[in-house]
């Protein structure tokens, strides 16, 4: 069981049963159904929402099989809606470490998390004050591409759009200088409302002022603004320019934000979008391996 005691094994499926037990289908966007034989859950459903084979989570709950990887903890902690101290305690009964708060396997706000999974007419996601992505519906991976398994600094967009030029193809060049700009006046305000000895952000920024004359020249500007609404116009690799609104609402400490898009009035941005949920991440391949994907470019907004 790669390194893992029988008896901690065996509370870790116990608690993944316990915390699906719990939770109603509706709670995390499932029909109820009129043939349900448990108060909660089924494994698959769980399986299902947490991006994991069926085989593999009965093992689990069985307190058997190999040990989950964080990946797959953060996975489930979400599918189950786990409270940040749960989502703790089943790190601790898998055998790894912690993440550290606000990297790419932090804990989702509950609350965003379920409003993310009522949206489902609209792309949304939920990303961290550093511009980390955490979670993304469907039709976000549709339209911006899937942000998972990045890792270190270029898990933050600020610092591939800084770094990488691929990660600009999202955008129309006329509007970079103004994206740069916006990016860097959003990372002062996080930065600032953090303790000053934040160590992520300032490693982040660190690294940005070493590798990008552009973010040091204006971050030398001392502009400061949180980025709070925005229309923007996104480059779909197959639907072509969609102009948007993009919405954000910040938990109470500032460190998550659910962003959500909506159609531009007087533009056919919404038959577009309408379009997004038909084809999907369909159709759209990565023939370079430099991150184009099914949904578009590894570069969310």
């Amino acid at each position: 069981m790669d390194g893992m005691g029988s008896v901690k094994y065996a509370e870790l499926g116990a608690f993944l049963r316990s915390r699906r037990e719990r939770i109603r289908p509706g709670d995390v966007g499932l029909p109820s159904g009129p043939r349900r034989r448990v108060p909660g859950l089924r494994r698959d459903e769980v399986a299902q929402l947490a991006g994991a084979s069926v085989d593999y989570y009965n093992e689990l709950e069985r307190g058997a099989g190999s040990q989950p990887s964080e990946q797959m903890i953060a996975a489930l902690a979400r599918a189950l809606r786990l409270t940040a101290d749960e989502r703790d305690y089943l790190y601790h009964l898998a055998d790894r470490p912690v993440p550290v708060q606000d990297g790419p396997a932090s804990h989702v706000h509950p609350g965003m998390l379920d409003l993310l999974g009522r949206m489902t007419t609209t792309p949304a996601q939920v990303i961290t004050d550093l511009h980390i992505t955490l979670v993304q519906n469907p039709l976000a991976v549709a339209l911006l591409g899937d942000q998972s398994g990045l890792r270190g600094h270029r898990a933050s967009f600020v610092y591939r759009w800084f770094t990488d030029p691929v990660a600009r193809d999202l955008y129309p060049e006329a509007d970079h200088d103004r994206q740069s700009r916006s990016f860097v006046a959003d990372l002062r305000a996080a930065a600032a409302r953090r303790d000053g000895k934040d160590a992520e952000a300032g490693s982040l920024i660190g690294a940005l002022l070493d590798a990008s004359p552009e973010f040091a020249a204006l971050w030398a500007d001392h502009d400061v603004a949180f980025r709070r609404d925005d229309r923007k116009r996104l480059i779909h690799p197959v639907l072509g320019p969609v102009e948007v609104n993009c919405l954000h609402l910040f938990s109470e400490d500032g460190r998550q934000r659910l962003l959500w898009f909506t159609p531009a009035v007087g533009t056919d941005s919404a038959d577009l979008l309408d379009l997004l949920a038909v084809i999907g991440t369909q159709d759209v391949v990565d023939p370079t391996g430099t991150g184009f994907t099914a949904g578009g470019r590894l570069s969310p907004p």
